[in-house]
């Protein structure tokens, strides 16, 4: 397995059209934008976390409240999560499954029996996420940017974390927009843990650090506002860009064959 690192060469056929989506202009971006939290990017973070905590507010308490009452104590998942390499912090969800000692790992279809019901609605509408508004406006995670990872993805690719983790983890995110589905799929047929740790190494992390790695070189608010929006969109509409079809942005068409390709000129193997 090898991850690629030619970016000047692969933004362009990374970019090619996505069924029903067209991600091509994406592109055309300024290669020069800035990367990191700039002050643009944080002032708009803070305004627009504390304009959702006005409305959203309300649907927490009453998912707070529902969860008290069907599920017991605790009512958020406290996950350790990386900001940075070397900086970690606790990524805040409502909880959704039944808790387990010694968790860890990728979610595959060995945990599904854990998943309680409103569980599955909370994850299906993407409420489960909406306590990370309070890690926005605490500075460890943005609206958009890669998700925040294990430790031990960071610390088994350090070259490579140390690229991405330049910008800000985020809700939401290119990677997050266009591969998660798919993800989805590839989990839900894992029935054991190491199955599901040998998918997501081999099959997940690879793509999503290259869509990771592109959104970082084309970031712009443009392109922030439109990876909002259609996150948005996805989980208000399901059949939304044709989920069930969709393809990710390579000029191959499948994640499958994107982990065939020739390795490029200062590609990493996989440790």
């Amino acid at each position: 397995m090898t991850i690629h690192h030619d970016w000047d060469s692969s933004d362009h056929r990374d970019m090619a059209p996505v069924r029903g989506l067209n991600v091509s202009w994406i592109a055309q971006e300024d290669p020069a934008a800035r990367i990191g939290m700039t002050f643009g990017k944080r002032v708009f973070d803070i305004t627009f976390a504390l304009l959702l905590l006005v409305p959203l507010s309300v649907v927490m308490a009453i998912v707070a409240a529902v969860l008290l009452v069907m599920q017991g104590r605790p009512l958020f998942y406290v996950a350790p999560r990386m900001r940075a390499p070397g900086e970690q912090f606790d990524l805040l969800k409502f909880r959704t499954m039944l808790c387990e000692d010694g968790d860890f790992g990728a979610t595959g279809a060995h945990k599904h029996w854990r998943i309680t019901r409103v569980g599955r609605l909370l994850r299906r509408s993407r409420i489960d996420e909406l306590p990370q508004l309070f890690n926005i406006l605490r500075g460890d995670m943005s609206f958009v940017g890669p998700r925040p990872p294990l430790r031990e993805y960071v610390e088994r690719f350090p070259a490579l974390y140390n690229q991405v983790l330049r910008n800000r983890p985020g809700v939401t995110g290119l990677a997050t927009m266009i591969y998660h589905a798919h993800e989805d799929r590839i989990m839900a047929r894992c029935a054991t843990a190491e199955a599901t740790e040998d998918a997501y190494y081999r099959r997940c992390l690879p793509t999503k650090l290259r869509l990771d790695l592109i959104y970082q070189r084309r970031r712009s608010l443009r392109v922030d506002l439109w990876i909002i929006w259609h996150t948005f969109m996805t989980v208000l509409v399901p059949n939304w860009q044709g989920r069930g079809r969709r393809r990710i942005p390579s000029g191959e068409g499948t994640p499958a064959q994107i982990l065939q390709e020739t390795p490029a000129k200062g590609s990493v193997p996989a440790e």
